[in-house]
């Protein structure tokens, strides 16, 4: 039972810290909205004007806070079960069954893929911030944070597969045991 409780402790954590980096990801929509309003009412006006109103960096920019919102979300999405699935399937399935297959789908495919992928994305990051690689347009941003922010999204995915395996196994013991099928702490 203590081994348990570390276990959901440790999933807790993790939980914790993929919701507020969810909830930050979330604030950056609105200003991705309002650089790109920005961006293409800067367009329309400095040809009417006949003067520039945006640039390079304003344009990456935007792309930066969506690629941000998209990276730093990831992990939020799948603690909140919101990315895709065959719910056709899925939601017809027993609870038991579901567990299994997130258990599973965290365990064979999420925690390798996500160590995989943080294998070979470390050497590009660690390249980028050795050259401090900027943009190659005019007036760019660097590029070295934003590549930065891909370890990252791998590193938070890894660590959401974690604990949702951790969540979905305490589940299965559940089952298994003849207990209940809804746990607490939301599991």
């Amino acid at each position: 039972m203590r081994r348990v409780q570390k276990l959901l402790r440790i999933s807790q954590i993790i939980d914790g810290i993929n919701e507020g980096v969810g909830r930050f990801a979330i604030l950056l929509i609105p200003l991705m909205i309002v650089l790109g309003v920005w961006n293409t009412l800067g367009r329309y006006l400095g040809r009417f004007i006949g003067q520039n109103l945006s640039s390079n960096s304003l344009i990456e920019g935007q792309t930066y806070l969506f690629a941000l919102a998209f990276l730093l979300g990831a992990a939020y999405t799948f603690k909140h079960n919101g990315h895709v699935r065959v719910d056709a399937f899925y939601d017809r399935w027993s609870p038991q069954r579901q567990a299994w297959v997130n258990f599973l789908g965290a365990l064979l495919f999420v925690i390798p893929f996500c160590g995989l992928m943080l294998y070979f994305v470390w050497t590009p990051i660690i390249n980028s911030w050795v050259s401090w690689e900027v943009s190659p347009n005019a007036g760019g941003l660097p590029r070295y944070p934003i590549k930065s922010v891909v370890g990252v999204f791998f590193v938070l995915l890894l660590l959401q597969g974690i604990s949702e395996a951790i969540k979905n196994g305490i589940k299965l013991k559940r089952f298994s045991l003849g207990e209940a099928g809804e746990a607490p702490d939301g599991l």
